[in-house]
């Protein structure tokens, strides 16, 4: 898969727009070369935020707290994009497929967006065709993983109410809860190859 590098993040946050239940929701980042915008549904940020946290619980070894110390906590939850953010961005587009591995060497983490297009099959149905030579990734550090869980931690808290066991948004009807029959969505976020088995065991 041909890949955009875009270097490493000075800023990567989330935001949403619109009314709950009517959200959009959009991960934003801004390196030294490029800038770039990329659209997601809310469980696709939701599973990012779950599998940054349970990577810095496996590679902190103590370091968050320590790092929070020094750092006098977490960057405010509020805080959504920058004024001097370009816009339009360098590249802009509906996120369909997420990965994420974390580098031990760089100590940072490596995330890889992309994008897809909607086409009718031979029967006309919809399906979704990603656009892999379009990919582009990105570093972030450890203290930018930590802001971006809280941010996102604060934008879905702040909408329609999430099932406590299996974290999907409730809207008042019927819910099949994936943690109480067995059930369970593709999760598009991946760890990385070696965690693969580890994650479909889960």
């Amino acid at each position: 898969m041909s890949m955009r590098d875009l270097g490493t993040a000075e800023i990567v946050s989330a935001e949403a727009l619109g009314q709950p239940g009517q959200r959009r929701f959009r991960l934003f980042a801004r390196t030294r070369r490029s800038s770039a915008i990329l659209w997601m549904e809310k469980e696709q940020l939701l599973n990012l935020s779950l599998i940054i946290d349970r990577i810095l619980a496996q590679v902190s070894e103590g370091r968050i707290l320590r790092t929070e110390a020094r750092a006098g906590g977490l960057a405010p939850a509020g805080e959504g994009m920058p004024d001097d953010f370009p816009l339009p961005p360098d590249y802009d587009f509906q996120v369909g497929q997420l990965r994420l591995t974390f580098d031990g060497e760089q100590d940072a983490f490596s995330l890889t967006a992309v994008p897809f297009d909607i086409v009718a099959d031979e029967s006309g149905e919809p399906q979704l065709s990603l656009r892999s030579e379009e990919a582009l990734s990105f570093l972030f550090t450890i203290e930018q993983a930590q802001s971006l869980t809280s941010r996102i931690t604060f934008l879905l808290n702040s909408g329609r109410p999430v099932c406590p066991l299996c974290h999907t948004p409730l809207d008042g009807g019927p819910h099949a809860c994936i943690k109480q029959n067995g059930h369970r969505e593709i999760i598009q976020v991946l760890k990385g190859e070696e965690d693969n088995e580890e994650n479909e065991d889960e």
